[in-house]
């Protein structure tokens, strides 16, 4: 029906005979000639309609928005001062010379530029926004990003190959998304939070380099910009230690930036164990944009007379934490009070501050805040020197328990250091998060947890801590972060059933547990499992940053609400009772309004 994309004509065509199927993006009428600018996924075209052909100029007098047409005619330049750089086609113009109008459309419920949309009209009119140059645009890099991530996989020796999606519920993270049985009534699938038993499993048969982009799905609690579905690039290897794992992922990554965007990152990335990350940024996933550091000073304060300062100090669990803020002594009550309601979304009770007026004169005449009469010499000289202080700086505190600490003033880093300019210039600042503790501690629940889960292999000279000392244990994990955003997370897994039966004796997991839950993978263990390890990258928040876009909703074609809706569709929806029974399903809430209803 077409002979080009509308965004493939350009002055090389011109004098040739074109035909073009698209929509209506545009029509005006400048005195007796008819202007259609038609789009399609590639661009937009401009077609010129003259009254020398009647048929066709009726059809064009009737066309509106939005209406899905075919064009024919001849290409041929603009006239002097027409030209439109901004778009691919904009140097030619489309002479038309047959227009059929392929089906006409209603008034849309807004107009595709239209600007400060609401996301819920958005998502309710999804097909109609999905029409939106911008969606056209983001979803067609998703799609240009899941090619690179394939040409790189495929070269280097992956299989692409798919595992269940109904498969069983181990609920060690989130809430899984549970399926009733039919034919196995009082039974219920899960849908994957990962795949990641069966492609350790595929690694025991022998599939050593799997990968596969796929969904998964977990039954979170609301989050601004978390999905209950979401994509993720799932990768496995045999034979390959961290660090060569490492390597490799980063090689994928700095392709797939390359080949997509044009954005050349670093090589090598950097690497920070977890320990260095959190004293130094308070964050797993720092942003290395950011010039800002915190600065321990907890030693330092623990005779001060400052109570809220002391009593944390000598807490084996507690943190004090200095950002200094260059130039910052001219930051207004205003706005330090607006930074401590910030940091309060974090859980700190304060925040406590120093102005550094002078920096040659370490008390209250130099240093301006109403902790420092509080605070011995020694402790104030320590603070300056540690954090680099100058004359005109103001430094923030945290004290508190250490996340709180890390989760508030690591925020408030990057906060400040975006909105006061505490940049170092660059665009993209990958970083490796290597070293993590293999468990953390569950002061609720009084037992450990895996810090991420729990089939990753502890550092060889730390198997010994399985058992007498677990919070000493390292991991053999890594995440890599961008821009302060996690981009994927894996590990080295444990490839001894021994070994795995220890972890999950150190989880609290007892031996029947086990066998219930993970038998087939302990049982598949004892087969001469390979050294096995990998890593997943969320597709959805990569495709984000690459298009800058401000959710990850604007790169999925048809993604939930915050409330876990599908406003386009009306999903979740409530089923008729004949499906239920088949289910072997009664829902309470029914049976107890037939219980209310009964009694009168």
């Amino acid at each position: 029906m077409r002979t080009h994309y509308c965004g493939q004509v350009d002055a090389r065509l011109i004098g040739q005979e074109v035909t073009l199927c698209g929509w209506a993006h545009r029509r005006r009428d400048h005195g007796g000639v008819i202007f259609v600018d038609l789009r399609d996924r590639e661009g937009i075209a401009q077609v010129v309609c003259d009254p020398d052909r009647p048929l066709m100029f009726g059809i064009a007098e009737s066309v509106r928005s939005e209406f899905c047409l075919r064009v024919s005619g001849r290409v041929r330049a603009r006239p002097p001062g027409t030209v439109n750089p901004n778009i691919a086609s904009g140097e030619i113009e489309i002479l038309c010379y047959e227009m059929e109008v392929l089906n006409p459309s209603v008034t849309p419920p807004f107009q595709l530029d239209e600007e400060n949309l609401s996301e819920n009209i958005r998502l309710l009119h999804r097909v109609i926004d999905l029409r939106r140059p911008q969606m056209q645009k983001n979803l067609q890099l998703r799609y240009r990003t899941t090619r690179a991530f394939r040409r790189f996989l495929d070269d280097a020796g992956f299989i692409d190959i798919e595992t269940p999606m109904l498969t069983k519920s181990t609920p060690e993270g989130a809430r899984d998304y549970l399926v009733p049985s039919r034919v196995h009534p009082g039974q219920f699938f899960a849908l994957p939070q990962s795949p990641q038993l069966f492609k350790q499993l595929l690694m025991v048969a022998g599939f050593d380099r799997y990968y596969q982009i796929t969904k998964c799905f977990r039954d979170e609690d609301l989050r601004a910009d978390r999905q209950p579905e979401f994509t993720q690039v799932d990768i496995e290897t045999s034979f390959l230690n961290e660090g060569q794992i490492i390597d490799l992922m980063e090689n994928l990554i700095r392709m797939v930036f390359k080949e997509v965007i044009a954005a050349d990152l670093p090589q090598p990335f950097p690497r920070l164990s977890y320990t260095e990350a959190m004293n130094r940024y308070g964050s797993d996933k720092p942003d290395l944009r950011v010039t800002l550091e915190l600065v321990e000073v907890a030693d330092v304060l623990k005779d001060v007379s400052f109570k809220v300062f002391a009593n944390v100090a000598n807490s084996p669990g507690g943190r004090i934490a200095a950002l200094r803020i260059p130039g910052g002594a001219s930051l207004t009550r205003g706005e330090i009070d607006a930074y401590t309601q910030f940091v309060g979304i974090y859980g700190a009770r304060g925040l406590a501050y120093i102005k550094v007026n002078d920096v040659a004169q370490l008390n209250e005449s130099g240093l301006q805040s109403p902790i420092v009469k509080n605070l011995h010499a020694p402790a104030l000289k320590a603070i300056v020197e540690r954090t680099a202080a100058c004359s005109g700086d103001l430094i923030f505190f945290g004290a508190d328990r250490r996340k709180v600490v890390n989760d508030a003033l690591g925020a408030l880093r990057v906060k400040i250091g975006h909105e006061k300019g505490f940049l170092n210039g660059r665009s993209w600042e990958p970083v490796w998060i290597v070293d993590f503790p293999m468990f953390d501690y569950d002061e609720d629940e009084r037992r450990w947890t895996a810090c991420h889960h729990p089939f990753t292999s502890p550092k060889d000279e730390h198997l010994a801590l399985l058992d007498s000392d677990p919070g000493r244990c390292l991991a053999k994990a890594y995440d890599l972060a961008l821009n302060g955003s996690e981009l994927g997370g894996g590990s080295v897994r444990i490839h001894r059933a021994a070994v795995q039966e220890q972890v999950f004796k150190a989880l609290g997991i007892s031996d029947e547990e086990a066998q219930l839950k993970f038998g087939f993978l302990l049982e598949a263990l004892k087969y001469g499992a390979p050294p096995h390890g990998g890593l997943a990258f969320g597709l959805d928040r990569i495709v984000t940053m690459m298009a800058g876009a401000e959710s990850i909703r604007d790169v999925i074609a048809f993604p939930k609400t915050q409330r876990v809706q599908c406003l386009l569709t009306d999903a979740p929806s409530g089923v008729d009772e004949k499906q239920l029974r088949e289910l072997h399903i009664r829902l309470r809430q029914r049976v107890e309004t037939q219980v209310q209803i009964a009694q009168g």
